[in-house]
């Protein structure tokens, strides 16, 4: 299972850089296609472990004026 994340930055926020870094130490990897980053968890999570991802995601970005969409999927490559 991986879990992609969409960022969209306000031009008043944090640097793509510096949130670039931020993901990067949380665990996720930059991604090409329709997606930035991705977050892969090399099994099926559970839903508690799906929750504090999210969790973790929104307290990495909060406050640095950024945007964001989490999805989940079992697929090899994203939508």
């Amino acid at each position: 299972m991986r879990s992609f994340l969409l960022v969209q930055l306000d031009s008043e926020g944090a640097p793509f850089s510096e949130i670039a870094e931020l993901l990067e130490d949380s665990g996720f990897r930059p991604h090409e296609g329709g997606y930035d980053f991705v977050y892969d968890w090399g099994r099926t999570p559970t839903v508690a472990e799906s929750l504090g991802l999210a969790d973790r995601v929104q307290a990495t970005l909060k406050g640095k004026g950024v945007y964001y969409r989490l999805e989940s999927s079992d697929d090899t490559v994203a939508r």
